[in-house]
């Protein structure tokens, strides 16, 4: 046997924190040093955060990012270690992955695949290193080292990387890696999380260390990096086809190392040696070689199993979707100094679920890191305000309701046209949540602002005549009020607006889309609805349920901008949510036109076919004028594998045709098969 102890530590940085993100590397480096972990690996793009988009041009950055790096090799005495950054080399930027061993850097790996779909654009700004070419570049104090297509011999152990979209291609370059007698492979990621996306890492791990015969060690960011992706800081370690650890996700901590022994003697038996590899430089056929490094003797082989029990149970999307959000926005605010989080809080679904977002990550926070030490992390401008003056003395659940009611403000807004039942509504949610509730009557403002609306149209403003403008200025007039309760807090105001909502601009601009975060808009109301029912009757696993959620869950979803004698609810308005959601998955997702969305829709639900038609029309006309709001909404967490935010994912033009061709098209098809 030769065991070794391997480690994959998930960070949770942020673009150009220099030192916030040296840090954290050089913490999780400690920390695995300390546990005798013999090769580390840390996640794609570290040094700098990945996020940086843009900032990618700046020419300091990569220069930065190297001397850094020089800084880490001091750390890195008895151990392996491979730190994801920028180089620039001939002119160009890849996206690459350092090498050090013992303090010295023996070369670097560059990522051949780039990420160019869905919400990266890897492309913009890194060049794809060509397969199978190794050249030199030139490190200070070093000199020079391997860069490119490479794999290293350390003490008989060669060693080998996929970064991150390297290992989601079908030529992934683990194949060829495997011909070279590969033992140990690194996988440096910055994979954004989505629902249930976990299953496909552990297929990739799994089945990469069972068909290369090898020990597979994959290490994902960690939190809200730069905005608007997540990383559920994934880690994960496999061996010859077996998962044998797995570290926690969803994490408040600034890092997660995960350790495992393995053997790579047992899994070289099944290795499959081709000796096809053809050397770029003289003496690197067989990897570039480490003379200077000795793998210490590891006494015992363990075999972990994953740490948490829900991740198997059968609410894993929906317990996703709260450990996502929640994480998200603690990291939002303290990654943007601000002191905590206002919503208007209506009654009805969206809001109950920012609301419980926002309490629920106070939370699972608190449950992770102990009061005290989520105080110090998240909300230490609260460590000396009055509010909190006996904050260390309080038992824990005082401790969590102090937090609740400092970091979250909700605020109700009524009009002529909002009933009894929201408001009892919004008052259950905001007391089971520990959330201050506050009612501004902004009635009288309504009332004033139709008087100039009259003035305008020189007579009286009537539904019958007049609708859009009066329910639009319901919803405008209460954002006067949330937002000058935020900028007096120093809060970040939240919008409620959710994908479904999006997708047909079934929204208020300046009004229900105000604010500096959207963090549902990535979630189809179809769902959110289905979330509220669970957290209702079960909840997340360690927190429970919240009985209160069921006044919520009674209602059928309304606007409530429209006297109660019209029984205004949005389907009415709309369409059935489910259907909405059926019409705007095959659009984005599939990227149907009008005719398929039809024939695949008709093919699979009972629904009255005039009334189909008329529906997919409406989507696709609601669909093509809106884009502008949607360009306007507040950033946006990305959840599933499609989102309509038009920075990460629909890219649209503002102005276009309406579909009218397709359209069309769909009304000769229909008198065709008639």
């Amino acid at each position: 046997m030769k065991l070794i102890k391997v480690g994959a530590a998930t960070l949770n940085q942020t673009p150009r924190d220099w030192e916030n993100n040296f840090s954290n590397i050089v913490a999780a480096i400690e920390d695995a040093k300390s546990q005798r972990v013999s090769v580390l690996c840390l996640p794609e793009m570290c040094i700098t955060g990945y996020g940086l988009e843009d900032d990618l041009f700046c020419a300091d950055v990569p220069d930065r990012a190297l001397q850094r790096l020089l800084k880490i090799t001091a750390y890195t005495e008895g151990i392996i270690v491979c730190v994801g950054l920028p180089i620039r080399f001939d002119n160009a930027l890849y996206n690459a992955v350092a090498t050090i061993a013992n303090r010295r850097i023996i070369g670097f790996t560059c990522k051949q695949h780039l990420a160019s779909d869905g919400i990266h654009y890897e492309a913009r700004w890194f060049k794809p290193w060509p397969q199978g070419i190794v050249q030199k570049f030139y490190v200070p104090v070093w000199g020079e080292v391997p860069i490119g297509d490479t794999h290293f011999l350390v003490d008989g152990v060669k060693i080998g990387y996929e970064i991150c979209e390297d290992a989601w291609v079908a030529a992934r370059p683990g194949t060829r890696l495997a011909s070279k007698g590969v033992d140990i492979y690194l996988n440096p990621s910055a994979s954004h999380f989505s629902f249930k996306k976990l299953n496909t890492r552990m297929n990739f791990v799994v089945d990469g260390s069972r068909a290369f015969g090898a020990t597979y060690i994959y290490a994902n960011l960690l939190g809200n990096e730069a905005g608007r992706a997540i990383y559920d800081g994934c880690t994960l370690i496999a061996s010859g086809g077996s998962l044998v650890a797995q570290g926690r996700r969803f994490s408040y901590r600034n890092y997660v190392l995960t350790t495992a022994i393995v053997d790579v003697h047992t899994t070289k038996t099944s290795q499959v040696r081709t000796a096809s590899f053809q050397p770029n430089i003289e003496g690197y056929n067989d990897g570039c070689v480490l003379d200077s490094y000795t793998f210490p003797d590891v006494s015992e082989k363990s075999m972990e199993t994953p740490v948490e029990p829900w991740e198997h149970g059968i609410n894993v999307k929906n317990e996703e979707c709260i450990r996502a959000l929640g994480l998200a926005l603690m990291d939002y605010m303290r990654k943007s100094h601000t002191k905590g989080f206002v919503v208007s809080l209506s009654g009805g679904a969206d809001s109950a679920l920012v609301t419980y977002a926002v309490s629920k990550g106070i939370e699972m926070g608190v449950m992770q890191l102990g009061a005290c030490e989520f105080l110090n992390k998240y909300a230490h401008h609260l460590a000396s305000s009055a509010r909190c003056s006996d904050f260390y003395r309080y038992d824990e659940e005082a401790q969590l309701k102090c937090l609740n009611r400092n970091l979250l403000i909700t605020a109700y807004q009524p009009t002529e046209n909002s009933g009894a039942v929201t408001r009892e509504a919004a008052s259950q949610v905001a007391a089971a949540l520990n959330a201050p509730l506050l009612v501004f009557n902004v009635d009288p403002v309504f009332k004033e602002y139709l008087k100039i609306g009259e003035q305008i149209k020189g007579g009286k403003l009537t539904f019958e005549e007049d609708d859009l403008a009066i329910q639009n200025l319901q919803a405008r007039v209460r954002s006067p009020s949330i937002w000058m309760l935020a900028n007096m807090q120093g809060k970040l105001l939240l919008t409620t607006s959710n994908m479904s909502e999006a997708a047909v601009g079934y929204c208020t601009q300046d009004g229900d889309t105000a604010g500096c975060l959207a963090p549902i808009s990535g979630l189809p109301k179809i769902y959110i609805r289905e979330f509220l029912r669970w957290v209702e009757t079960d909840g997340p696993d360690g927190i429970g349920p919240t009985p209160a959620m069921h006044y919520v869950n009674i209602q059928a979803p309304t606007a409530e901008l429209r006297p109660a004698k019209s029984k205004q609810t949005d389907e009415t308005d709309l369409m059935p949510y489910w259907l909405l959601h059926m019409i705007e998955v095959l659009v984005m997702k599939n990227r149907y036109t009008p005719v398929e969305v039809y024939q695949s829709i008709s093919r699979e639900v009972d629904y009255d076919n005039n009334q189909l038609i008329k529906d997919i029309t409406k989507f696709f006309l609601l669909f093509s004028i809106n884009q502008w709001k949607r360009e306007r909404v507040a950033p946006c967490f990305h959840m599933d594998d499609h989102n309509l935010d038009p920075k990460t994912w629909a890219r649209m033009p503002i102005l276009n045709s309406g579909y009218y061709e397709e359209l069309q098209e769909l009304q000769k098809f229909i008198k065709c098969i008639e």
